[in-house]
This record gives C-alpha cells, structure tokens and sequence, in this order.
C-alpha cells in the first residue's frame, strides 16, 4: 500500500505549556532539515500532531531518515480517509492485508478526537473489526496482546489509519535547549556526552584538538567520522572546529613540571574551548568526563582545571561506569569507530605519573612564568571548521 503520510507523536513535548510551539517549531525544522532532499515531502506541524504527507516520496527512506531526530516518541505510515464509515472500512481493510500474515491476530485501538463524530471509540472497534473478521479468513481477535493493531485516529479534519507504530528517539528537539560546545577526543566517552546532550535539545558544536605531526591525519578523519555519527540525529548536519595544538603543548612540556602537563593541558584546552564558545554564540561546555575514571577526572583535577572559567561545563557521563558508556556507543555506532588505534593529543603527551590531586595554587604558579595568551589566540584564529552535510559526507568518502 501506498503511505501519503507518516504521523508523528510528540514525547516530552507534550508536557510543555504555554511555550509548546516553540519545541514544535525546533523539532519541525530537524524534519524539514533531515528531508530536505526529498521536494515533494511537506511538513506539517499542529500543537498535537505532525505529519510529513509524502506526495509520492519514498515513505521507507523518510523513515530511516527521522528514526534519530530527537524530539519524536514514535511515528507510524499511515493512510489519510474522510470521515465516512464506508471509506474507513475500505481503507482499514487494505491497510490490514498489506501486513496481514495467516495466523496472526488482531486488534482495532479508535481514538476519536473529534468529539462530535457520530461513532464513540467502542463503536468505531467493534465496527471496523467486524468488517475486517468478515473479510479475513481464519482472524482472530486478541485484544491483550495482538500481532497487529490497527490504530483509527478520527480528527476534525479526517481519519488516520496505521499499523505500525515505530518508536522515536525521546528526548527534546535539538536546539530547543540552547547551544554549547563538545570536547570531542577520539575516545569512547565524548561521542556519547555529545550524543545525551543532544538528546536534551542541545545544538552541539564540536572542538577537536589537533597536534601533527604527533597525531596524524588518520586520527583527524576518525573524528570526523565520530562527527558523522553524531549529525545523523540532526539530519546529517554537524560543525566540528579542529584546533591546531602542537604549539601550546610543546610549550606546556617544555615549561610545566611533568606530573603537573596533564593539569594545565586540560586547562588551557578549556581556555581555547571557551573562547571559540562565546565566538560562535555558545552557552556552556560539555564534556565526556567521568568521576575518578582518569587522572585527570579526580574531583580535585576536575577543581584546578574548571577554575579557568565560569562557564557552565556539562558532564553528561559524570555518574555512569565505563561499561554503561560503552553500551550506549555501542548503541549509536560510535565504538568501532572510537576503538580505532590513532591516537589523539591527549594520549601521545600524557606524562608517565600525573597528578591525581593537583593544587590549583601549584598549577597557576607554575603556569605563571609562561604568556600563554598569544597561544591561545594564535589557536583560535588557526582552527578549522569542518561543516558535516550529507553532501560533505559523500565528498569525505571518497577522499579516503
């Protein structure tokens, strides 16, 4: 059968008040952006319900491309009839039999949100499925637990008829929470971070901290390969800025004391990061840390390296053991990637004992016979922004 529609149920949003129509307007600009190469598809966005009416599109690819859009709880193909009994019928029939497999059971779920329709939701069921029972040799009825449910939604306008009902991926339109900037390594940890940021309806802005030819291009493409991963639950679009590091490092070891280079590397790692966050209009910083995973994720490391700014830094992961980071990168096709062997700058200098309880004091002497500022503006004004699009995308794979 034909879909002319796919509908879409709103999750969280739902709970929203008087500011609903502005997570809808977010979550219906991710569609149109996530669409945008199929012309006919129209979006349809009401306070209740939203609808891409397909106009001829292949309905099949317009799934896989929403199945990650954040902000949907679940979507279903559906067909759009008139009011009309007789047509509902029709349509209810060969909705069914396009799924319909011998021995499988059934069950009618009529939601009427038009309350003025002459037919209550029991009637509309028993109707409906009495049609489909005369028609149908050998259904059976299951209401508990049925191997299709045939959804009948009456609205004012008209009635939607589906059978599946595809879960979304929850959360909140990206965007909807405001914009902050992900310290994405090549590690497992950050991908995530930046996923569950997302997923709370954060735009994300990547930064990537890049020292050839210690690190080689090999592990730049790695995180942009990480990027494209993350782009998927916004449509295939994604900014990565890639900082030139090598400089600021060098420095570091040459004039820190050993055990202390970690300390002041994610310190001014921060700076560089903070100082791109208010360039492109961010609010907060969001990292991949987790408490006492490494040396520098101590409390006390995490206290001398967060004294260099007040920005609000976000830590998606901070609670959660490494086997439960895993999964979720497992879940979204990030640990394949993120297990690669090219290393990134903060594995290739990372001193042979480095303190797990630094003194802020300590690090902000010893910082202290450095000028690390013109290193700071020398990166930021070096760094690269890399802008994933599906279009991008192509043009990166054959590169490589």
């Amino acid at each position: 059968m034909n879909y002319d529609r796919i509908l879409i149920r709103y999750g969280e949003i739902s709970t929203k008040g008087r500011n609903r129509n502005l997570f809808v307007d977010k979550l219906k600009k991710s569609i149109q952006r996530a669409i945008s190469d199929f012309p006919n598809a129209k979006v349809q966005g009401q306070r209740e319900r939203m609808y891409i009416v397909l106009n001829g599109e292949n309905g099949a690819e317009i799934i896989e491309r929403i199945r990650g859009i954040f902000g949907i709880s679940s979507f279903s193909p559906a067909v759009k009839t008139s009011k009309e009994i007789e047509e509902m019928k029709d349509a209810a029939l060969q909705l069914f039999q396009e799924v319909y497999e011998e021995g499988k059971t059934f069950k009618i779920s009529a939601r009427r949100a038009d309350k003025t329709y002459a037919l209550d939701t029991n009637e509309l069921n028993h109707t409906l499925g009495a049609h489909l029972l005369k028609n149908v040799p050998n259904l059976k009825v299951d209401v508990k637990n049925p191997d299709i449910d045939l959804r009948v939604e009456v609205r004012e306008e008209a009635t939607y008829l589906s059978c599946e009902n595809i879960t979304g991926a929850g959360g909140l339109p990206i965007g909807s929470s405001g914009k902050a900037m992900l310290m994405l390594s090549g590690g497992i940890d950050s991908p995530v971070a930046g996923f569950l940021a997302m997923k709370r309806g954060l735009e994300i802005e990547a930064v990537h901290f890049f020292s050839p030819p210690f690190t080689s291009e090999r592990s730049k493409q790695k995180v942009i390969e990480l990027a494209e991963k993350l782009a998927k639950a916004n449509g295939g679009y994604f900014t990565l800025h890639v900082v030139p590091f090598t400089a600021t490092q060098q420095l570091i070891h040459k004039q820190v004391p050993e055990n202390y280079t970690m300390t002041t590397t994610r310190r001014l790692m921060l700076r560089i990061t903070d100082a791109l966050r208010e360039r492109h209009e961010a609010l907060a910083i969001v990292t991949g840390e987790s408490l006492g995973q490494v040396a520098s994720q101590t409390l006390e490391s995490m206290f001398a390296i967060n004294d260099v700014t007040s920005t609000p830094i976000l830590r998606p992961l901070i609670m959660m053991d490494k086997t439960d980071i895993i999964k979720i990168a497992r879940d979204i096709d990030t640990h394949d990637i993120s297990i690669q062997p090219f290393e990134d700058c903060c594995t290739v200098f990372v001193p042979a004992s480095p303190k797990t309880k630094p003194k802020k004091d300590k690090v902000e002497y010893y910082e202290s016979f450095v000028d690390f500022e013109p290193l700071i503006k020398e990166a930021v004004e070096g760094t690269e922004t890399i802008h994933i699009s599906p279009k991008v995308k192509e043009e990166i794979d054959d590169l490589f």
